[in-house]
C-alpha cells in the first residue's frame, strides 16, 4: 500500500484588515501597525462633548500642534495592549523579587536615621509627583487626538501608578509596615518649602487645556530634569548608606525613564519636523516650562545633594537643551 501526500498551497484572500490595507497596501502587517493605524473613530458620533460643545468628541483642535496625518507618530517601541502588558508582567517579577529580598533583610530599617528621614522627605513624597503624571497623562490619552499617540499615554498613566506604589512599598519599608513614612512624605509634599514650587507647577499642569503642551510639560521637561536629579544623582549618593538597596529598588525607574525617553523623543521630532510652525511653538512651551521647572527644582536639588545641587540643576539643564536640539527644536 502506498500513501500519498500532497499539499496545497492554500492564499489568503487579504494579508491584513482593510483600514491598514488602506494606508500600506495589502501586504502583511505587524500586530502593532494592526491595533493602532486608525482605530480611532472619525465618524458617526451621536452628540458632542455637553462641557464643550464647540469640539467634537475627537477633535484636532484641541492643540496648537496641526499635523497633516496624526498616524504619523510612531512608538519605537511598537507597543500596543499586548507587547505592553507582556512587558512590565516581566519587569514586575524581577522588582516584586528585589522587593522582597530587601525586606526580609531589612535593608532599608537598619539604614541610619538621618538617610531615613532624607527618604521620607525626599524620595517617598514623589508617590504624589506620580499621581499628577498619571492624571496628566490621562487627559492626554482623554483628549489627544489619533491612536497612535493617545495608545502610549495611557499606557504611560498606568506606568506611573506602578512607580507610585514602588515608591509607597519603598516607604513600608522605612518604617516597618507602619505607615509612618508614607504619612511623613505626605506631610512633606503638603507642607516642606522644597515641594512647594513643584507642587505649584504640578497643579498648573491639571489646568492647562493643550494637552499637546501638557505632553511637552510633563514628559520633556519636568521627567526630564527630575528623573536623573532623584533617581541618578540623589540615589547614587545615599545608596551606601542603605547598602545599595536603594539604587536596587529604584531600578525600575531608570529603566522606564530610559525608555519613555525613546517614545517622548520620537513623538516630539516628528511634530517638530512636520513644519516650521509646529517646531516653534513646541520651542516656545519648552521654554516656558524650562524656566518654570529649574526654578521649582532648585529647593528640592539643595535638599537632596546640598551645595552641589544647584549646579547638578544647571548641568541637566544644560544636558536637557543638547537632547531638544537634537530633536529640531531651538532651546
Amino acid at each position: 500500500m502506498q500513501v500519498e501526500i500532497k499539499t496545497s498551497d492554500i492564499r489568503p484572500i487579504r494579508q491584513t484588515f482593510s483600514h491598514v490595507a488602506r494606508r500600506l497596501g495589502d501586504k502583511p502587517a505587524s500586530r502593532y501597525q494592526e491595533a493602532t493605524l486608525d482605530m480611532q473613530p472619525t465618524a458617526n458620533f451621536h452628540y458632542r462633548p455637553l462641557w464643550e460643545p464647540q469640539h467634537e468628541l475627537y477633535d484636532k483642535r484641541r492643540t496648537a500642534i496641526v499635523m497633516a496625518d496624526w498616524y504619523s507618530f510612531k512608538d519605537p517601541r511598537h507597543y500596543y495592549y499586548g507587547v505592553y502588558t507582556i512587558t512590565r508582567a516581566r519587569q514586575q517579577e524581577g522588582a516584586d523579587r528585589q522587593f522582597e529580598f530587601a525586606d526580609k533583610r531589612q535593608l532599608l530599617a537598619q539604614a541610619d536615621a538621618a538617610t531615613r528621614e532624607s527618604l521620607q522627605q525626599l524620595l517617598v513624597p514623589l508617590r504624589h509627583y506620580e499621581w499628577g503624571a498619571n492624571m496628566n497623562h490621562s487627559y492626554c490619552c482623554g483628549y489627544g487626538y489619533g491612536t497612535a499617540i493617545t495608545q502610549p499615554f495611557i499606557f504611560a498613566a498606568m506606568d506611573r501608578l506602578g512607580i507610585a506604589q514602588y515608591l509607597s512599598r519603598i516607604g513600608l519599608q522605612l518604617d516597618g509596615n507602619s505607615g509612618r513614612a508614607l504619612d511623613a512624605g505626605k506631610e512633606a509634599w503638603m507642607t516642606l518649602p522644597a515641594w512647594q514650587e513643584v507642587r505649584r507647577l504640578m497643579e498648573n499642569l491639571f489646568v492647562t487645556k493643550d494637552w499637546f503642551e501638557v505632553f511637552v510639560a510633563q514628559n520633556l521637561v519636568f521627567d526630564g530634569l527630575l528623573y536623573p536629579l532623584v533617581y541618578r544623582h540623589y540615589v547614587n549618593a545615599r545608596s551606601d548608606a542603605t547598602g545599595n538597596a536603594l539604587a536596587m529598588l529604584t531600578e525600575f525607574m531608570n529603566d522606564w525613564f530610559d525608555e519613555n525617553v525613546r517614545w517622548v523623543d520620537a513623538t516630539l521630532k516628528t511634530a517638530a519636523e512636520e513644519s516650521p510652525a509646529n517646531a516653534e511653538q513646541l520651542a516656545h512651551w519648552y521654554a516656558s516650562w524650562r524656566g518654570q521647572v529649574v526654578e521649582a527644582l532648585g529647593p528640592l536639588a539643595t535638599l537632596a545633594l546640598g551645595n552641589e545641587g544647584a549646579q547638578l540643576l544647571q548641568t541637566l539643564r544644560t544636558a536637557l537643551d543638547t537632547r531638544v536640539a537634537r530633536l529640531g527644536i531651538a532651546a
